[in-house]
Parts: C-alpha cells; sequence; structure tokens
C-alpha cells in the first residue's frame, strides 16, 4: 500500500468515526430531552417574553407546555442523530443537522427551566448575549490578524486586563471616557508591542512567550491595583461608563433593534472592527499579502512582500482591538477595575477563534455563543431556574478545552503559523 493510500485510509476512518462519535451525541441528546426534560419537567407552560418596556411595538408572549415540547424536540434530536449516524451526509446538511439540534437542546433546556415560573425575558437574554460577547469577538479578532500573519497570540488575556486597567485609571484621573478608550487600546498594544519584540525579532516559542506576558498583565496591574487604585480609588479607580446609544429606526424594530441597535459605542466599534478585519483579510491586496506570510513566507519575501513588517504590523493592530475589549471591560461595563476581572476571556476568545477555523466571522460567531452560555446562567438565575448557575458559568471554559484540545474538527490553522521567520 504506497503512502498516499494509506493516508487516505486513515482520514477515511476518521470521518467515520467523527461520524458515529457525533451522531451518538446527537442521539444521548435526545433522549436526555425525551426522557428527563419531557418526562421529568415540572408540570406547567414556559413563558417567553419579547418585548421590553416601553418598546413602541408589543409583541405577544410565546406559551408553551414544558414537557410535550421538550418530548418533540427529543424525538426529532434523537431522528437525527440516527440519520447522521447512518448515511454520509454532505457537509452541509451535516452542519445543519448540528445547528438544529443545537437550538432544540436550548429550547428544551428553556422550556424545562421556565416551566411554571415568572416570564422568561428572551430579548434581554440576547441583549446580554451581545453584551457579553464584545471582549470575546474583539479577542477573536485580534487573534485572527495575528494568526493570518504567522504570530500565534496566546496573550490575548493580557491585552484585555491592561486594556481594562488603562481605560479605567486614564478615564479616572482626566475624566473623560474617549482618553480612557484610546488608553485602553493603547494598553493592549502595549503588551503587543511586547509580543512582536519577543516573538519576531528575538524569535521566542510563541506559545510561552504568550503565558508569561499574560502572567506579567495579571501581576503589574494586581500590584499597580494593591499600591494605587485602592488608596486612590475615588480618584483613579472610579471612571464613568458610556451611557447605550439608540440608533433611530433600527432601535425600534422589534426584538433585534434593542439587542443589535441599543447599546455602547464599543458595540457599533465592533460592528466597524469586524467589517474591517473580514473585508481587509479576504477582499483586499493588503489582506493577500497578510494570509500569503501566514501561509508560506518564503515565498512572500520572494515576491517582494516585507514578511516582518506585514507581521509587526498585525501583531500590533491585533494588540490594539484587543485593548478596546479590554477597555469594554471597565469604562463599558461595570465602572472599576478588579484584579484580573478579564476571568480567562482572553483564552476563550482565542477558542473562539479556533473554533471559526481563523476566520474573522467564525470567530465571531463561536464568541456570541460562548457569550449566550455566559447570559444563559445570568438570565435563569432571575427566574429561579433549577439548574445551579455556577454549571452554566462552566460551559465557556469546558468548550475552550474542547477547542483547544483540537475536537472541533478539521480547521486548519495557516501553514506558518508560531513559526519564526529568518530572512535569508
Amino acid at each position: 500500500m504506497s503512502a498516499g493510500t494509506a493516508v487516505m485510509a486513515a482520514r477515511r476512518r476518521l470521518v467515520i468515526e467523527r461520524r458515529f462519535v457525533i451522531g451518538g451525541l446527537l442521539v444521548a441528546i435526545g433522549l436526555i430531552e425525551l426522557l428527563v426534560f419531557g418526562r421529568v419537567a415540572v408540570k406547567g407552560d414556559a413563558v417567553f417574553t419579547f418585548t421590553l418596556t416601553g418598546a413602541k411595538v408589543n409583541i405577544p408572549n410565546l406559551t408553551l407546555p414544558a414537557g410535550p415540547t421538550s418530548t418533540i424536540i427529543g424525538a426529532v434530536t434523537t431522528a437525527l442523530g440516527l440519520l447522521y449516524v447512518a448515511v454520509d451526509l454532505p457537509k452541509v446538511p451535516r452542519r445543519l443537522i448540528a445547528g438544529v439540534s443545537l437550538v432544540g437542546l436550548v429550547a428544551a433546556v428553556l422550556c424545562w427551566a421556565d416551566a411554571s415560573r415568572i416570564p422568561f425575558p428572551f430579548v434581554a437574554l440576547l441583549a446580554s448575549t451581545v453584551a457579553s460577547s464584545i471582549p470575546l469577538m474583539l479577542g477573536a479578532l485580534s487573534g485572527a490578524l495575528c494568526e493570518r500573519s504567522g504570530v500565534i497570540n496566546v496573550a490575548i488575556e493580557g491585552q484585555l486586563l491592561l486594556g481594562a486597567f488603562g481605560a479605567a485609571v486614564i478615564a479616572s484621573a482626566f475624566g473623560n471616557l474617549w482618553l480612557g478608550l484610546a488608553a485602553g487600546a493603547l494598553s493592549g498594544g502595549l503588551i503587543a508591542l511586547l509580543l512582536g519584540l519577543f516573538a519576531i525579532r528575538y524569535r521566542v516559542d510563541q506559545i510561552i512567550l504568550g503565558v508569561v506576558l499574560n502572567v506579567f498583565a495579571s501581576g503589574i496591574t494586581g500590584y499597580l491595583f494593591d499600591s494605587l487604585l485602592v488608596p486612590y480609588a475615588n480618584r483613579l479607580n472610579s471612571p464613568a461608563t458610556f451611557n447605550p446609544i439608540k440608533i433611530p429606526l433600527l432601535g425600534d424594530i422589534p426584538i433585534l433593534g434593542p439587542v443589535l441597535f441599543d447599546s455602547t459605542v464599543f458595540l457599533y466599534i465592533t460592528y466597524v472592527v469586524i467589517a474591517l478585519v473580514q473585508i481587509g483579510l479576504f477582499s483586499t491586496r493588503w489582506g493577500l499579502r497578510v494570509r500569503a506570510v501566514g501561509e508560506h513566507p518564503e515565498a512572500a519575501d520572494t515576491v517582494g512582500i516585507n514578511v516582518l513588517l506585514t507581521r509587526w504590523r498585525n501583531v500590533l493592530l491585533g494588540g490594539v482591538v484587543a485593548g478596546i475589549g479590554g477597555a469594554y471591560l471597565t469604562i463599558g461595563s461595570v465602572g472599576s477595575f478588579a484584579k484580573d476581572m478579564s476571568s480567562g476571556e482572553g483564552f476563550i476568545a482565542l477558542a473562539a477563534m479556533i473554533f471559526g477555523r481563523w476566520t474573522p466571522l467564525g470567530g465571531v460567531a463561536a464568541a456570541l455563543m460562548f457569550g449566550f452560555a455566559t447570559a444563559l446562567a445570568n438570565v435563569l438565575g432571575t427566574v429561579g431556574s433549577p439548574i445551579p448557575s455556577d454549571f452554566l458559568l462552566m460551559l465557556p471554559y469546558i468548550a475552550t478545552i474542547v477547542a483547544v484540545a483540537g475536537l472541533v474538527g478539521r480547521g486548519r490553522p495557516p501553514k506558518a503559523d508560531g513559526q519564526p521567520y529568518v530572512k535569508a
């Protein structure tokens, strides 16, 4: 047997094995929905509200019988899982089945959790999801910018943390939120400067370097918090926060308006960054050069592309983007800095980028999924859900472990990702 034939056979076995694993998982989820949520569910109806107080358009509530709804969803999910195992489906139907099953699982959980309790604020859940995802989306975009040029950015956590610190201190000291936002962006850029210096100039192992920079950011902000922010909290750690800005007409659209067009400036900045990064990487000459550097720097160098300059530029841009995400944690959300307040969101953003297969839109979609898990835990706590909120708060971190372990499919990083370049 030739080497090529052996490789093809191994890939075929892997595809079949993955098909049975995913299909079996869907069947197990369907049986849980059918037998647990459907049969053991609290008797009563789940009520979902779709209108916020003061909205111009009122949408009627949706009332679903918890048990029967979960039973139907479970039966459908089980059937889809069996179909997934029995038939070698193309990629699009496989993804469609996985997506429908995931939505069904969320619906069954919500019906079971909200049965015979106060109405479930669905629009508030979506708004909280988007708000919680802002630093994750910006962190994932930062990672995509860096890794598309061939530099692994494990330091997103440190960039978020230092960005949050810089934004809180400058906004408090000068009483200007825009200065705080600029300081947060530059603080993230400072970590990126260190990342570029050691990874590009001195060719240090990029994964180890990222961990060291995260520890550095945690240590320096913790020290400055104790020595400066605690004794001078009113002067240096009491910034204002950006108020929501409602876009006329768009903000009044039912359901989507309050979620997408009635938020702080950070969400609108995120929209702009998503568009710029997606279009820049895949529809411009600059993006073509960046991807060439990330895939084959030697070939890029031979056609006149400055590999080191391209990597420097992307690393610094990525740091600024992540720094803006860090600024959101303070002047866009809670209004003060706390030790290690990024709470692993940089690593979750890195996992979102991997889930998204190193693409901006894919990373954003994965970040929204992680943000949904966090928002769901918060909202379920307000409706008296029987699900322990601590368990739900674990979900983003579990997903991070799964992503980093490489169990997210056949996504492939840029070929030169993490490889230092030495000009011949």
